[in-house]
């Protein structure tokens, strides 16, 4: 299971994956910059050996990539490094630029015969993701996980009427730990609410499932799946959507074997509703819409 870094903006390398391979591109957020040693996320998220961080998750590595893979086949990874330190308005206009170079990399990858293409992206690595979606064709992207993503909703809804948007299976992954970080989202670039509300808040669409993993009902339902969520531990965390335990491997099912978690069997087995904003900060088992013990 090979590994690739290719960052927004550099010339294309000559990628030819054997015929029919797929490939998993991984998408950093906001305040990483392939560009500073210092913020650089293949050093740390996005590398198999995080450097000098040991408690900082390789994603690639949590993904099986790496190792040898149990359940054979072979794919590629891709880690998609862009700009995005300097303001949150900078970092969310740098996002949409990045988007174009990410469609651009996905047809040029389709082009060479690559197989179905997955996307893992964090915060307002989700805006990269989703700007792509408009310059894709129909088909080339099957799945896409966005971690606590950094974008609007209405903005979300309209790159997935695209061709490529309306075939897409997303979860989308929320928190009410992440309320405050969505808040400041919101009332930085859109103070007036005009944007709409963030990817947090969760929202619904045919080709889209809302997971609240602080939700004892959501967890419940995942474990049902067989996959063992672990618990809340914070009130206020950004990154829970990747270092919670036992969310890997439900990411790593949804995007590799498909086949083996059907977007219908989610769909039936998870809660279509959300916990509202700030409910962690106001009960102490946070956002269980009811629950009064953790699952």
């Amino acid at each position: 299971m090979s590994l690739i870094r290719i960052n927004s903006g550099d010339p294309l390398p000559a990628l030819c994956p054997a015929p029919g391979v797929g490939v998993t591109i991984l998408i950093h957020g906001y305040r990483y910059d392939p560009a500073d040693p210092e913020n650089d996320p293949h050093r740390e998220i996005l590398s198999l050996i995080p450097v000098d961080r040991p408690r900082i998750p390789s994603w690639p590595r949590k993904l099986g990539f790496g190792q040898p893979q149990p359940h054979g086949g072979s794919r590629l990874c891709i880690a998609f490094g862009w700009p995005a330190r300097g303001s949150l308005w900078q970092a969310y206009a740098a996002a949409g630029r990045a988007g174009a170079d990410l469609a651009r990399m996905i047809t040029h990858l389709r082009a060479a015969g690559a197989g179905e293409v997955s996307v893992l992206a964090h915060s307002l690595g989700a805006r990269v993701a989703l700007c792509a979606l408009p310059d894709l064709m129909a088909g080339d992207v099957r799945r896409m996980v966005l971690l606590t993503g950094a974008e609007f909703t209405p903005a979300a809804q309209r790159a997935l009427q695209s061709p490529a948007g309306r075939l897409l299976e997303v979860l989308n992954i929320t928190s009410r730990e992440n309320d405050l970080f969505d808040l400041m989202f919101e009332m930085t670039l859109s103070p007036l609410g005009r944007r709409g509300r963030a990817l947090g808040t969760g929202f619904d669409a045919a080709q889209v499932l809302t997971v609240q993993i602080d939700c004892p009902a959501h967890r419940a339902a995942l474990h049902r799946l067989g996959h063992r969520i672990a618990p809340p531990s914070a009130r206020i965390c950004h990154w829970s959507a990747y270092l919670r335990p036992g969310l890997f491997p439900l990411y790593r099912r949804f995007l590799h074997r498909p086949e083996t978690l059907p977007f219908a069997a989610l769909r039936t087995n998870l809660p279509r509703n959300q916990a509202p904003r700030w409910s962690r900060l106001v009960s102490p088992h946070g956002a269980g819409f009811g629950q009064s013990t953790p699952a």
